[in-house]
């Protein structure tokens, strides 16, 4: 039975790597998530432009003007005489943020007495915005502490664990671990069924001697095996090329890519069992993405989601496994810290399959 297990198996790879469409429907996501997503999907701000309405020529306004222009935010800092350009710059999202300086602001700092400034921000690009006027904010407070000469009662420290320098990439290629995961073996174990039916060999395939259980192993290997193969090419991108540290065991990253690879054969091959064809095959892959990357915790925190949604995500298995990549990358998680996560996927993995068992065995009685 193992061998035609095996055999089913090499089927399905030798398929899967018959023509060069299915590779570089393979490799291609691969190749470009790898070589864009770390630049793409960075949190800093950089070369934002900032608008400056100036209606105080004193020396003090002139050096904080200076100041903001040197900041690492902003590239460019463009000069309005009023207030309606002010507002038209903002308008047609030619700066991102813009200052408007007071005519007594000199007179003001020279003599102590408190100043307002009035800042515009484009709420339309709300996250840039927010970071770039933390920019604005820091600058501002030690301009004036340098002027006061006062010591604030009380200061804060701060201290980035586990990302000390806040390198962005840090945060993304561990996460695209999972995500490429999850790309590469939902569509190759969500195409399988569904290319049997097209090539008209899915009658075939039900009257060997292989009941639905085994048939569903050999078509849920082939998806695991891509999948950490695949996984594991990016894990080695994200240390040699990238530079993030990685500061846990490799056997569990490893472990964790398979739980999670597991999970989601069972996903996929509950959409291939409803799927007539390879394209709402890949329909069915693209509905369940979308959803899953956005619950998983990578774009927003789940603990700000609403409760209900906080459930959902429970059962995410890319929330899991997010959180086990990061921890085994940047965090030393040994095992005992992974072991809720990877109940919780061996868990969704037990109700995937069965589910798509039962599924799949019903139709061949049909």
């Amino acid at each position: 039975m193992w061998n035609r297990i095996i055999a089913l198996i090499i089927k399905e790879l030798q398929q899967l790597l018959a023509s060069r469409r299915n590779v570089m429907m393979l490799m291609m996501p691969l190749i470009l998530q790898l070589a864009v997503f770390p630049f793409a999907t960075t949190l800093e701000v950089h070369g934002a432009t900032l608008a400056i309405m100036n209606e105080d020529q004193g020396a003090e306004a002139v050096e904080l003007i200076q100041r903001y222009g040197a900041a690492s935010a902003f590239s460019d800092v463009m000069y309005v005489r009023d207030e309606a350009a002010l507002q038209q710059v903002i308008d047609g999202q030619r700066a991102l943020i813009a200052i408007r300086v007071p005519p007594d602001f000199t007179k003001k700092v020279l003599s102590g007495e408190p100043v307002m400034l009035q800042a515009l921000i484009d709420g339309r690009r709300s996250n840039a915005a927010q970071i770039a006027f933390a920019y604005i904010r820091q600058i501002t407070s030690a301009f004036s502490q340098e002027r006061t000469g006062s010591i604030p009662p009380a200061t804060v420290v701060v201290r980035n664990v586990f990302n000390p320098n806040l390198h962005y990439k840090w945060f993304v290629l561990p996460s695209l671990v999972a995500i490429i995961a999850t790309i590469s073996c939902l569509l190759v174990t969500a195409m399988s069924l569904a290319r049997e039916r097209e090539e008209g060999t899915y009658d075939q395939l039900l009257v060997t001697p292989l009941t639905p259980a085994y048939i569903m192993l050999g078509k849920a290997l082939p998806g695991i095996l891509v999948s950490m193969t695949q996984s594991a090419i990016i894990a080695l991108a994200s240390v040699f090329v990238y530079g993030v540290p990685f500061t846990g065991a490799i056997w569990m990253l490893l472990l964790a890519t398979f739980a999670y690879a597991l999970s989601l054969s069972g996903i996929g091959l509950l959409i291939s069992a409803f799927s007539a064809s390879q394209q709402q095959a890949f329909m069915g892959v693209f509905s369940y993405m979308v959803p899953s990357v956005v619950l998983s915790g990578y774009l927003a925190p789940v603990e700000n989601m609403p409760t209900f949604l906080r459930w959902v995500s429970a059962v995410n298995p890319l929330t899991h496994f997010i959180a086990m990549s990061k921890g085994i990358f940047l965090k030393s998680y040994d095992f005992q810290a992974i072991a809720p996560d990877l109940l919780a996927l061996f868990a969704i993995s037990a109700v995937t399959l069965f589910t798509a068992h039962t599924v799949f065995w019903r139709q061949t009685k049909t």
